[in-house]
């Protein structure tokens, strides 16, 4: 039996439903909802986008006690289930939210700006050269513009577009938040 003392658990969304399974937590049970969103640029069909997205798809952390409030936790709309081993809740450290938080704003969202800089490898993504591999030989922000090296017909091209043009071919969120992923964090996560 777990002790009945407010925790930190994992709940389970139903896919794309963190934001509302979020907010009718707070409502509903007035708990503490820890909802963590990075926003970065992602290209697609329509070109390179402005996207938020969950930093744990499908997830989202809730302060309760679990004993008291896991049948009310299950019956909220976006949740799924709360997660579970056998029959028992594993809580989830204070420290590792804590550190997470650390990292967040008010809102739970970490805004991911892109790092085009010279020698980064970049991959074209609008106009005649869409999804043409590159290399930033600079930046020029004054303008909105980088300055990158293509491949055409054989030879090493010099050509200036738009910041919004190119996306960094190192676009995880390792790579672009690293501060999450430190190896020293690591090491105090695991203490």
């Amino acid at each position: 039996m777990q002790a009945m003392v407010p925790a930190w658990y994992t709940v389970r969304t139903k896919p794309k439903h963190e934001h509302i399974a979020a907010a009718n937590l707070r409502r509903r049970l007035a708990q503490a909802v820890f909802f963590p969103k990075i926003r970065l640029e992602k290209l697609t069909r329509r070109g390179l986008v402005r996207v938020v997205e969950p930093l744990f798809p499908c997830y989202i952390f809730l302060r309760c006690v679990v004993e008291e409030q896991a049948t009310d936790i299950q019956h909220v709309s976006g949740v799924g289930r709360l997660v579970q081993f056998g029959h028992r809740f594993p809580p989830v450290a204070d420290g590792i939210i804590e550190e997470l938080q650390a990292c967040f704003g008010a809102d739970d969202l970490i805004a991911v700006e892109s790092r085009l800089v010279p020698g980064a490898e970049v991959t074209a993504a609008t106009g005649a050269f869409a999804g043409t591999s590159a290399q930033v030989l600079k930046s020029l922000p004054a303008k909105k513009r980088v300055q990158i090296l293509l491949e055409i017909l054989g030879r090493p091209t010099t050509v200036e577009v738009g910041s919004d043009a190119v996306m960094l071919k190192n676009n995880s969120v390792a790579d672009l938040a690293p501060f999450l992923a430190a190896p020293d964090r690591q090491e105090r996560l695991r203490v």
